[in-house]
């Protein structure tokens, strides 16, 4: 049987993916952080599933898991490993606390490097084990390949994730691990419905508040308007069975919008997205000091 990691299993994505998976034959273990929510999985999932638990960002647990898998998998490799947990941290990146904008990188990018090189040798680098080597999957975004007002240290942290798949895929070619970049739209998860419990209050004195409340309504209607969790778990396990997957997969639930907008020249994106969220420059009145 085929065994695969998936991080942040949890809700969303993750779960949706794990559920994916099982129903494809593989076995999965999925990470989540909270024990309540290991003991909640394994009931919802079955006998297919084995929780693991694990903050992406701890170095040593997810060194722990790697050797719990290794243990199960009797000198075999792993098929693949999906690197799907993160978060999204909102706010202005002129007045958001550093400290916050480091968070999002370490969750989003270093932890994504922490687990990928715990599991490496379990998906083809260890040459004492048997089987084909394994392919890694990253969740990106659309945000990693463009950048929204307020989204900055997520849309930050794609991009880097992006970057860093690129030089890991061509890096891994030695081993013959692939690996391949999802990019979701706009998905109804979680990590949406959550906006509504954005404190945007700490910028109510700050020029960008209106702007921000705007955009917080938006991120809402998109934890209701987003394509359902499924089409990218189903997408994850095409890119693990696929002969030839492509080196990256972009999915939205507006195709055509996102091919009229990439098209649009940049000057022009900026002018329209300042428009809907109340950015455009506000002149001081004639004669004003």
């Amino acid at each position: 049987m085929r065994s695969v990691v998936v991080t942040g299993v949890s809700t969303g994505i993750g779960w949706s993916t794990a559920k994916e998976l099982l129903a494809g034959g593989f076995r999965v273990f999925g990470s989540v952080r909270r024990a309540e929510d290991a003991e909640r999985l394994a009931a919802e999932l079955g006998a297919g599933f084995t929780p693991l638990t694990f903050d992406i960002t701890e170095a040593d647990a997810v060194a722990a898991a790697a050797a719990t898998v290794g243990e199960a998998l009797a000198g075999g490799r792993l098929a693949g490993l999906v690197n799907n947990a993160g978060v999204a941290v909102p706010g202005p990146l002129t007045e958001l606390p550093v400290e916050e904008f480091r968070r999002q990188v370490e969750i989003n990018l270093t932890g994504q490097l922490v687990v990928t090189r715990a599991f490496a040798p379990l998906l083809g680098t260890d040459p004492g084990r048997h089987g084909p080597p394994g392919r890694i999957v990253m969740m990106s975004s659309v945000s990693g390949r463009a950048g929204m007002p307020f989204l900055g240290p997520y849309a930050a942290s794609k991009h880097a994730l992006e970057g860093l798949s690129e030089s890991l895929r061509r890096e891994l070619i030695l081993f013959g691990i692939d690996v391949i970049i999802i990019a979701p739209g706009t998905i109804a998860t979680p990590i949406w419905r959550k906006a509504e419990a954005i404190d945007v209050e700490p910028y109510a004195a700050s020029p960008y508040y209106p702007a921000a409340l705007r955009l917080k309504e938006r991120m809402v209607k998109f934890g209701v308007t987003g394509l359902p969790p499924e089409r990218v778990g189903e997408l994850v396990r095409h890119a693990l069975t696929t002969a030839r997957p492509r080196v990256r997969y972009t999915i939205r639930p507006d195709p055509l919008n996102g091919l009229i907008l990439g098209l649009l020249p940049r000057r022009w994106l900026d002018r329209l997205i300042a428009r809907r969220l109340g950015l455009e420059r506000r002149m001081p009145a004639p004669g004003a000091d």
